[in-house]
């Protein structure tokens, strides 16, 4: 218990573990009393982050009655702390003191001197001062002070970098540059010398695209602060590596080409429903008098703290069921909300005697059309950005939610986002219609996981389709209907109804083998990301985990896991699976899903670079750590482990000697249930699978990657979309060499999003899959659509397929769809 009088403490962190770490070396320092500190840090135990909300609950508990001295790490914790203060009542705000000490050595002086008994403003200059040993002793003549003071262009060190990127400091390089140039004690501005710009701040993502910094510009550093100098290395490094972008066309900044074939089925279903839009409607700005300035500003911050907050949760779910690159765009969007520059202007217009709403509104307008005023097509673009983030926080002012998450009927936009994609309902939303994308993209990914028809490159007709028509739409074939008769529209509602009678059968009969017509039994799976993912899998009926993303342990943290927290967690998914066989796969990490504790130089094509198991066997100990976790468990339940993106013999050979020093680390004999096996996702690997049979016990085709890289065809690309299909007849040819390479010893499963269409099913059995691996949603119907199959049909089914000469021929010889 802490005695009553003593000044409490808060630790604002980015890092739940660094802010535990830190508080426990303080209290090994106080002896006697023992000072309160209370914990707000991370937006859970491995996401990186900080709340508004979060802090002024800590702040709460920390209060003892003589008032509470809170510590930040860096960047928007201030600004989280900050917003936390206009969100107490005023009693209370008034015994909080924002101390601008380091937060370890801070925090260490700051709890001896509440223990003695200080008061909140000695308990602050005691810790503001802790780093005066440190300095005297590594710099007895420190000109920190003057830096800090120093006019412009005096006392400063400065640099400059040329910019590479193809699109300049779009949003992604501009965000990893603010967040740098934020991490430390240290004020930094940038000019474009190019141009021969004004100076901005380089914390300010907004004044950073003012500058219009291209591609081929240099733009000028300076620094000034106590850590000027590693603020500036770490800015010049950054920029070396290209802001940790490859130096390649990415999905953000694909040109929108009309598709030049017909729309695309990309998520089967049937779906019949009132069109509606996935853009927002207008938010009306109540004429309301503003109240005092301070409650006004309290409305800002309380929604700046929700949207904080769920821009957080989504992109911890993007970065965890998609990929970190389209997860990083949020990055941009949290940086929106922190930026110094449209908070001080929304604070201004309040003090001018403005309402919460009408300030926001008004700031946010006028940041949005200085994006649209810059010349650059790709940053103009930007405002888009600024008026989505922007709305998010006036709605959450106004109380009203976005209309595309309430949305019931079928969604008409040119594209969607990841995000928007995981928050659309699936128990109202009957289809998805977009103008443009791509099958394979990760937004129409998590619309099959979801269960949710959807057509791509549909065109840009559909765009002008009115609000409220009815539109029937078919996932399945690509087709849909715009305003169609009422005899249309009752035949297509009766197969609708008939559709969801055959799933409610499906789900039922979930749990029982899938057995083919003629007796074979083909094992249906799951593919996970997590423990909860897990569970999911088998209340849908998986036979077997199929595929295991183990990358959803490594993203967003600033260290791998160690051995143990790996064995924790990879034992909880094996309970979770009730004793059935779970498949590890190693960290497939590089092109899309970089690492925040193992950067690696940029590439020029990252997807054909270092990847999957030539990224681990680069780093050898990160994979023997790895594979120790799965050893240790597979003596307790059965265990597949799989490399990913295996291109020769050396890389498996390599990779199975890492598991032998593994499996004999474990000081036991070898598991009698492991088996070892590879993902097929490299052409030359699914053309010799009989030189890597007699070495595996599985293989496992990923069709995603198989398929981009068969048909040179970037699934995220618009403009090349429909050509990378796989009902392609040279991509199911590559299956066919797979299958006949592992001939009757080696099992072959398919565990790309190929496996949950039903049309596929057919096919892939008869070319020799034996096993399937899906989202859980989609296992039932996976299960029924096997039932329905009898092996030798569906090899005769797939000789015709494969002497197809498109894949819109496939398709028509697989049409009519099976049963519904």
């Amino acid at each position: 218990m802490s005695a009553p009088g003593l000044v409490g403490l808060v630790v604002v962190s980015h890092s739940r573990a660094l802010a535990r770490a830190a508080v426990a070396l303080a209290q090994e320092m106080v002896h006697g009393r023992q000072v309160k500190i209370a914990i707000a840090a991370g937006l859970d135990d491995t996401t990186f982050g900080t709340d508004a909300t979060q802090i002024v609950e800590a702040i709460t508990v920390a209060e003892q009655g003589a008032g509470v001295v809170v510590l930040m790490d860096l960047g928007s914790a201030v600004l989280s702390a900050e917003l936390a203060l206009d969100l107490l009542d005023d009693e209370l705000r008034a015994g909080v003191v924002l101390c601008p000490a380091p937060l370890v050595e801070g925090l260490v002086v700051a709890a001896v001197a509440a223990a003695g008994g200080a008061s909140a403003d000695e308990v602050v200059a005691e810790a503001t001062g802790a780093l005066a040993g440190k300095i005297g002793h590594l710099h007895p003549v420190s000109a920190s002070e003057a830096l800090i003071d120093a006019p412009a262009g005096t006392d400063e060190l400065t640099g400059s970098f040329l910019v590479e990127n193809p699109h300049g400091l779009h949003a992604r390089p501009a965000a990893r540059l603010v967040q740098e140039a934020r991490k430390r004690d240290a004020r930094a501005f940038i000019r474009n010398r190019s141009t021969n710009s004004e100076w901005v701040g380089a914390g300010s993502l907004s004044k950073i695209a003012t500058l219009g910094v291209r591609s081929g510009h240099e733009v000028e550093v300076r620094v000034a602060g106590s850590q000027a100098a590693e603020t500036l290395d770490h800015i010049l490094a950054l920029a070396a590596r290209h802001f940790d972008e490859p130096l390649t066309q990415t999905p953000e900044v694909t040109a929108r080409v009309t598709p030049p074939q017909a729309p695309v089925g990309a998520s089967p279903g049937l779906g019949i429903g009132p069109a509606r839009s996935a853009r927002l409607q207008p938010i009306t700005i109540p004429d309301t008098p503003a109240e005092d300035p301070t409650t006004e500003w309290r409305r800002v911050s309380k929604a700046i703290a929700v949207v904080r907050r769920t821009i957080s949760e989504l992109r911890t779910r993007t970065a965890r069921e998609v990929g970190e690159v389209e997860a990083a765009i949020f990055d941009a969007h949290q940086l929106f909300l922190d930026d110094t520059e449209l908070l001080d202007a929304v604070h201004a217009r309040i003090d001018g005697g403005e309402s919460a709403v009408a300030a926001w509104s008004a700031a946010v307008t006028a940041l949005a059309a200085e994006f649209a005023a810059l010349p650059d097509p790709y940053l103009k673009a930007r405002a888009e950005d600024v008026t989505a983030v922007g709305d998010q926080v006036l709605r959450a002012m106004l109380g009203s939610v976005a209309s595309s998450a309430n949305a019931t009927g079928v969604l008409i936009a040119a594209d969607l986002t990841p995000a928007e994609a995981a928050e659309l309902p699936r128990d109202q939303v009957a289809a998805v219609v977009l103008a443009f994308g791509s099958p394979h993209a990760h937004n129409v990914i998590l619309l099959r996981a979801k269960g949710i028809p959807a057509v791509v490159g549909a065109g840009p007709a559909v765009l002008s389709i009115a609000e409220g028509t009815v539109v029937a739409v078919d996932g399945t074939s690509g087709e849909f209907v715009i305003d169609p008769p009422e005899d249309v529209r009752r035949q297509f509602g009766d197969r609708v109804a008939a559709l969801t009678l055959r799933k409610n059968a499906a789900r039922a009969r979930a749990t029982e083998p899938a057995i083919t017509t003629d007796g074979i039994t083909v094992r249906v799976g799951a593919n996970l990301g997590s423990v909860d993912d897990a569970r999911a899998a088998v209340a849908a009926g998986a036979d077997y985990a199929g595929l295991i993303r183990t990358e959803f342990l490594f993203l967003g943290r600033p260290e791998a896991p160690d051995v143990e927290e790996q064995t924790a967690v990879y034992r909880k998914i094996a309970e979770s699976m009730d004793g059935r066989r779970i498949t590890l796969r190693t960290l497939d990490i590089g092109g899309d899903k970089p690492l925040d504790f193992l950067p690696t130089p940029a590439e020029m094509n990252p997807f054909l670079g270092v990847r999957g198991i030539r990224l681990s066997l680069h780093h050898p100990q990160l994979l023997s750590d790895q594979l120790l976790a799965m050893a240790r468990v597979a003596h307790q339940t059965p265990v597949s482990v799989m490399f990913p993106m295996v291109s020769t013999l050396d890389e498996l050979f390599a990779a199975r000697r890492l598991l032998d020093e593994a499996l004999a680390a474990t000081g036991s004999q070898r598991p009698p249930d492991l088996e070892v096996g590879m993902m097929v996702e490299v052409p030359a690997a699914a053309l010799k699978a009989a030189a890597f049979a007699p070495h595996v016990d599985f293989f496992s085709i990923g069709t995603n990657d198989l398929t981009q890289y068969a048909l040179a065809a970037d699934r995220n690309n618009d403009a090349v979309a429909t050509i990378g299909d796989t009902f392609d007849p040279g991509l199911l040819a590559l299956i066919r060499s797979t299958c006949r390479g592992a001939g009757d010893r080696v099992s072959v499963s398919v565990c790309g999003e190929f496996a949950a269409d039903e049309r596929a099913a057919g096919l892939l059995i008869g070319l020799g899959v034996d096993a399937l691996s899906v989202s859980p949603p989609a296992i039932a119907t996976t299960k029924d659509a096997v039932r329905a199959l009898d092996s030798r049909e569906a090899a005769g089914a797939a000789t015709a397929a494969l002497a197809a000469d498109s894949a819109a021929a496939v398709r028509d010889q697989l049409t009519p769809t099976p049963r519904g």
